[in-house]
């Protein structure tokens, strides 16, 4: 028979656990809240298991639930174990919780796209209303097996997901293994390490190309953006969402914010005459915030895809990339010229030396930088 009556438990006021006997105590919080705790010790460590609310559960149904919980111990069952289980997510819930946490830190919205869309079409199918303890590693591999060979890239990357998610839960108490980790190596046949390189144009080919994209047939927001990308050898997101707030017309710079670059850190770019130029012909445009403002929403930047489209409209897209323009910058550098290794690198917003010797080098060699982009543009306007 417990210490504590219904009455006493009603009357009970005083902050602090008041035991019935045994494992069950009634907690009273400071504010008059009460609640039922059960202490135990299970494989030589002591567990306070919450046991519910007052006066939801009742003073006789905490004593049924410390019962049962003290039947299991006594089965070698840890009723916090089981209680997790029943609480465990389906890999579907677990996969959007991860896609939430991970969120922040992707600064493209088409990486994150690209993230749930890939396990919305291929993993969800199979092991989406499954709870997570329940996936096995047949699961995983029925999944990745037939994309393995045929499509390298996505099934990589649909492991990294679906792993990612495993941790997930595994961080939060529902696994202690990851069916998507090493125990599914041997299964998956290595892939051959082939390095994917951009397509890119010679370089003294790039001023015709330059020429071909100022006279196709697209918004002119477009032709500029094309044409300020290849002049500042920029990656593609930096030069479409350019905003005249990081323009400097008097300092002759384009200075990038940390969240808007790939490197995370704010990268100054040096305008030539003929980048100053191209920023002349866009103030026409009429885009308030943006310097190429899409032609059918003036307030948002030009789209991902209109940098494509132009190397589409002039027959290009076969033979160059976007980004294979900023792979000619570099080959031009490194052929025609005398810059030093850090100058070229550091013109692509690229992280050089290693992080002690970037500590003591802090210097952003904007003067060389500014002397090589200004010889490129001559370069490539010459030819």
């Amino acid at each position: 028979m417990g210490k504590l009556t219904a009455a006493a438990v009603r009357a009970a006021r005083r902050p602090g656990l008041h035991g019935d006997g045994g494992t069950l105590y009634l907690a009273v919080a400071p504010g008059g809240s009460k609640s039922w705790i059960q202490r135990v010790t299970v494989a030589g460590r002591r567990r306070d298991i919450g046991l519910g609310g007052y006066p939801v559960v009742s003073l006789a149904k905490a004593r049924q639930r410390a019962m049962a919980n003290r039947v299991a111990i006594a089965d070698g069952i840890d009723p916090l174990v089981e209680k997790r289980r029943s609480n465990t997510p389906t890999f579907r819930t677990a996969a959007v919780a991860t896609f939430e946490a991970n969120r922040p830190r992707w600064r493209s919205e088409r990486t994150a796209r690209a993230w749930m869309q890939s396990l919305e079409k291929h993993a969800f199918p199979e092991i989406g209303g499954l709870r997570v303890n329940c996936i096995a590693q047949d699961d995983v591999l029925r999944i990745l097996k037939p994309l393995w060979h045929t499509r390298p890239q996505l099934a990589r990357k649909l492991r990294q997901r679906i792993r990612a998610t495993l941790q997930w839960c595994q961080a939060h108490g529902h696994l202690t293994n990851n069916v998507a980790g090493e125990a599914i190596d041997g299964a998956l046949p290595a892939m051959p390490a082939v390095k994917a390189h951009y397509r890119a144009l010679p370089w003294p080919e790039v001023g015709a190309a330059l020429d071909a994209i100022r006279r196709a047939s697209v918004s002119q927001s477009s032709r500029l953006c094309f044409e300020f990308l290849v002049l500042t050898a920029a990656r593609s997101g930096e030069a479409l969402a350019a905003a005249w707030a990081e323009i400097d017309l008097e300092a002759r710079e384009w200075r990038i914010p940390a969240e808007r670059m790939k490197t995370g850190v704010v990268h100054a770019v040096p305008l030539g005459d003929a980048a100053l130029g191209t920023l002349e012909s866009a103030r026409g445009l009429g885009g308030e915030r943006f310097v190429f403002p899409s032609p059918v929403r003036r307030c948002r930047p030009l789209g991902e895809s209109s940098l494509l489209h132009i190397l589409r409209k002039t027959g290009l897209a076969g033979r160059t990339t976007v980004h294979g323009f900023r792979s000619a910058f570099r080959s031009w550098a490194g052929e025609c010229t005398d810059a030093d290794h850090a100058v070229m690198e550091l013109c692509l917003a690229h992280t050089v030396g290693s992080a002690v010797e970037r500590a003591y080098a802090r210097s952003d060699l904007m003067d060389k930088r500014r002397t090589l982009l200004a010889a490129w543009a001559e370069a490539i306007c010459a030819s």
